[in-house]
């Protein structure tokens, strides 16, 4: 596996990603009772945006950088936003969350994280992060057949985000068959599938085999930054959400097209909430 998040981390696929999770979360905690988050792909934790990767890349500087120095925003924006200034507490942007982190700021005493990472020296800094987080058990190895040792947790309500990096073909596939085989052993559950928006990248096969597989409840949210059929780059991106808590989809998309003017590179960003199975 070549892919390493630090040259990606906080750029407006980890933003995008990051906002609708905080928003996912939030929905699940309106319950006093505890629940489960469960993650696939869960790299470092944190990620030093000072770092070499990272500077090379400069990707944040077109994601959470133009949150941070612009107006400030509203709703789930400011919520999200919060999570990253509580790693920036001098006001000065050099950490970023990743999604256990953001998940951490949010979930209460009663909640318990599941985090797998594959990459070794990724989970050497994941097992780090959390090493004296009780709430926290974390498998260093292939986190969707990790699954099937952790579902159905002993929590009845939890969420599982699925975040592989689509570095092969045969991944699309394989990500469809781990929420089909996820959502079976704990139906009850909700769960959030984050895919890339690319030219000729295969979504509309990857909704097609979801839909055929019975899945019901399955709702999907995207946001384009360039004009969609932009060869040779990431030009937005979506997440496939089953079993949204309720009226989680009330407003997404005013939220996610006024996140991509703020993000946008080209003149037709814009975003899309739609059902693909009602409920």
């Amino acid at each position: 596996m070549n892919y390493r998040h630090a040259f990606h981390a906080g750029n407006f696929a980890d933003v995008f990603k990051h906002v609708l999770l905080v928003r996912l979360l939030a929905a699940l905690a309106r319950k006093d009772k505890g629940f489960a988050y469960v993650e696939t792909h869960a790299g470092a934790g944190r990620y030093d945006l000072r770092s070499p990767p990272a500077r090379r890349s400069g990707e944040f500087r077109e994601g959470i950088a133009r949150l941070w120095d612009g107006e400030a925003p509203e709703g789930d924006l400011a919520r999200y936003l919060e999570t990253v200034r509580a790693l920036n507490r001098d006001g000065a942007l050099r950490l970023y969350p990743g999604s256990p982190r953001i998940a951490r700021f949010l979930l209460r005493p009663q909640d318990r994280m599941r985090l797998a990472e594959c990459a070794p020296e990724e989970c050497a800094r994941l097992r780090s992060e959390f090493a004296h987080d009780r709430g926290a058990i974390i498998h260093c190895g292939d986190g969707p057949a990790q699954l099937r040792a952790w579902l159905p947790p002993p929590e009845r309500r939890g969420l599982v985000l699925i975040d592989p990096p689509y570095e092969r073909d045969e991944e699309w596939g394989r990500t469809a068959e781990t929420l089909s085989t996820a959502a079976a052993r704990w139906p009850q559950g909700s769960y959030a599938l984050w895919y890339p928006l690319k030219a000729g990248a295969p979504v509309a096969r990857l909704k097609a085999d979801l839909v055929r597989a019975g899945l019901g409840k399955l709702l999907f949210a995207e946001m384009t930054v360039w004009p969609e059929d932009t060869p040779f780059r990431l030009n937005g991106c979506g997440m496939l959400v089953l079993n949204p808590p309720w009226r989680f989809e009330a407003d997404l998309e005013a939220t996610l097209r006024a996140l991509a003017q703020r993000l946008r590179r080209g003149p037709r960003a814009g975003a899309r909430v739609a059902w693909l199975v009602p409920e």
